[in-house]
């Protein structure tokens, strides 16, 4: 509980000077990069705190001038920053609406284009997630999904969810599968503690939609692949 403390001393010590500089500049310029970057810089540092070392593999397999889908197992609270804070490039994510309701942070996911998505599984709304997703693509934005649609309690890939899928054979784009590790054992589903260790982050080659008759097969490929680069344990 004491490094969980520290950390958030840490980046909250960061946030504040860096909030009152670059979130005025996003808002005035447009321009998004600049508090994208920086906020990436603080997760770097807070995991360093933490004492968790981020060991990344196969990024060089992502293609460097094409957007993709980014399709990722999740296990720990501590994946979404790890993940998004290594993908090449700028990256939104699907988010719960809940988050926007936070003072500054969610006003700082609005600028930075995440998207909002509701638990209550109504279509309506799943749908307009999905479309809000493909615009971001268009723009050459990167998306970033946990595929599960949300932790794994005892870190076994749970089953997939469909709008992920909906969403690459729609937009073509490539789809990189994303196998995470490490991260069960630093910050378990329901716990505040934060354990030092390494967490592990596989990029894997592109798998292309156009290659797959349907969505099913998409999706038995994709998660075929997370699987190959997770320990034997966590294969369902």
């Amino acid at each position: 509980m004491i490094v969980s403390i520290l950390v958030i001393v840490v980046i909250v010590a960061m946030s504040i000077p860096a909030a009152v500089i670059f979130i005025p500049l996003a808002a005035i310029t447009g321009n998004i990069g600049p508090l994208y970057k920086v906020a990436c810089l603080i997760v770097s540092v807070g995991y360093r705190v933490a004492g968790i070392r981020i060991r990344v593999e196969g990024r060089e397999q992502v293609p460097a001038t094409q957007a993709c889908i980014f399709m990722a197992n999740h296990v720990s609270n501590l994946d979404a920053p790890a993940l998004i804070s290594r993908i090449p490039g700028r990256t939104s994510a699907f988010t719960k609406r809940s988050v926007y309701k936070l003072p500054i942070f969610g006003y700082c996911l609005k600028l930075g284009e995440y998207i909002p998505v509701d638990r209550t599984g109504n279509a309506a709304s799943a749908q307009a997630s999905v479309a809000a997703a493909a615009r971001l693509l268009e723009k050459g934005l990167h998306i970033t999904t946990f595929v599960e649609g949300k932790r794994s309690t005892d870190g076994i890939m749970q089953p997939f969810k469909k709008g992920p899928f909906y969403l690459a054979q729609q937009s073509g784009v490539p789809c990189i599968p994303v196998s995470i590790y490490g991260t069960e054992k630093m910050m378990a589903k329901g716990s505040f503690g934060i354990k030092p260790g390494t967490a592990h982050i596989i990029f894997h080659a592109p798998v292309y939609p156009g290659d797959y008759a349907t969505r099913e097969e998409l999706s038995a490929a994709v998660r075929a692949v997370i699987a190959s680069g997770l320990p034997e344990w966590m294969r369902s």
